[in-house]
């Protein structure tokens, strides 16, 4: 009897074991500050990625995918957590009095610069079912991933971005070779630990690329100066560092393809906001990293699963980082429940299935200053970013200033530059989607700033 119990027990755990060998490995590929238009499946004439072009042939291509936030911490943050960014509370990098106190007509919401571990996040979950977690370059949300379910860190910590992408590279913590450049040394770790890791796991890579300080991987330099562009992207010291990170990305899937994981991986591809205006231009897009017209949330977004997402695909179904996390859950068939703001996006990856109607939200009670770079394109040349929300339902987009209560309405549809506020002509349609705004403040108990603020001078 005891011996007819052991072999059902082994066969138990020998199917077990089979069945999350079976699971799908996932990889999130997570870009810094690369823009909308910055790779060329998405249309740039100046920036060189053929491998990003390639790949993206091999999954559903999304024209319309948003980053859940225009800056680096709220964003990422959100689509760790799934959940939007007034219920963690990480709405900026840093304080959230950015800018000069005497520009400020009200006293902005406090900003959170640390997640919460209250926060069950995707890492944990997966680590918990079974998957090793890596995360591989930028963290940014806490001192350091492996606080949050990851078994490897790979130079991730609380810093927005790296002192130096030549050594000694300063704030990042990492073992290199002389003179590597910082991407080319994380992607060279993040591919030996893959080589010893069992199926399934979770690779998280963040590379700091391609966010400031704008630094030229020199033997590509030649190449892209004096190279014209329809769009206005001429940085050729950006565009070597756009192109190296492509390589980058080549040499993961070939290691995949060496340890025969390509077929069994699910693989994610987005970037945590829009492009730096002045770095970078997302034409037709208005603006760019930190604001929140299209140049600044809009991403390239696509999603690569052999033999379960069909390939070649574009699809103009908006969709966010938000939906990451439910995507993942029911990819890797875990079925805890979580509160999540997200959609799954599996049925529409796999078998076609719109997703319910839904309207998209972008809350933001506090200031982000205007930058050096360039034209901001925004409404005014302080503030990449005044106090407000911002909401897309079906081809209106709604922005609501809580300083003035004042509005601007845009037909994306008709107007994708955002140059044509119909907020005044379509008084109705303004009413309709900021009711649908105000329900959407009480049932997420969104902070609505609204204190003055005693040093502000009117201009």
């Amino acid at each position: 009897m005891m011996k007819h119990l052991s072999i059902l027990l082994f066969l138990a755990f020998s199917l077990q074991a089979y069945s999350q060998n079976k699971r799908p490995n996932i990889i999130l590929i997570n870009i810094d500050d690369m823009g909308w238009r910055d790779v060329g499946f998405m249309g740039s004439d100046f920036f060189e990625t053929p491998v990003i072009d390639r790949l993206s042939k091999m999954g559903m291509v999304f024209s319309q995918g948003y980053a859940s936030a225009a800056n680096c911490a709220p964003s990422r943050a959100s689509m760790l957590t799934g959940k939007w960014s007034n219920r963690h509370g990480i709405y900026t990098v840093g304080t959230s009095e950015r800018g000069k106190s005497k520009d400020r007509k009200i006293i902005p919401t406090q900003n959170t610069t640390d997640l919460s571990k209250d926060f069950t996040i995707l890492p944990q979950v997966l680590n918990s079912n079974g998957y090793k977690t890596i995360a591989a370059g930028k963290w940014h949300v806490s001192n350091s991933p492996l606080e949050f379910g990851f078994d490897v860190n790979i130079g991730g910590g609380h810093n927005g971005h790296p002192s130096s992408y030549y050594p000694p590279y300063g704030n990042v913590d990492i073992e290199t070779e002389p003179d590597q450049y910082l991407t080319d040394a994380i992607m060279e770790k993040t591919i030996l630990e893959l080589q010893k890791t069992d199926s399934p796991f979770f690779l998280y890579y963040s590379p700091y690329a391609v966010h400031t300080p704008i630094q030229p991987v020199k033997s590509l330099l030649a190449k892209y100066e004096g190279k014209s562009s329809k769009l206005g992207q001429k940085n050729a010291e950006y565009a070597t560092m756009v192109e190296n990170l492509d390589r980058n990305i080549g040499l993961l899937f070939q290691t995949l393809e060496v340890i025969d994981q390509l077929e069994n991986t699910l693989i994610i591809f987005v970037s945590d906001n829009g492009g730096l205006n002045g770095i970078t231009s997302q034409k037709p897009l208005r603006a760019g990293k930190g604001s929140y017209y299209e140049g600044g949330i809009r991403v390239p977004f696509f999603f690569i699963w052999k033999n379960h997402i069909p390939s070649g695909k574009t699809n103009d179904t908006p969709i966010t980082n938000l939906d990451i996390f439910p995507t993942i859950l029911e990819a890797a068939e875990i079925k805890d429940k979580y509160s999540l703001d997200g959609e799954s996006l599996i049925p529409l990856l796999t078998q076609n299935k719109e997703l319910p109607d839904r309207t998209l939200f972008w809350h933001f009670p506090i200031y982000l200053e205007s930058y050096r770079y360039g034209q901001n394109e925004t409404r005014d040349s302080l503030f990449r970013t005044r106090p407000g929300t911002a909401m897309r339902s079906g081809k209106w987009k709604l922005i609501y200033y809580f300083e003035d209560e004042d509005f601007e309405l845009f037909d994306l549809e008709e107007d994708i530059s955002e140059q044509n506020d119909l907020s005044k002509k379509l008084p109705e349609k303004r009413e309709e989607l900021f009711q649908l705004m105000k329900n959407w403040w009480a049932e997420t108990q969104a902070p609505i700033p609204s204190k003055p603020n005693p040093d502000y001078q009117p201009s």
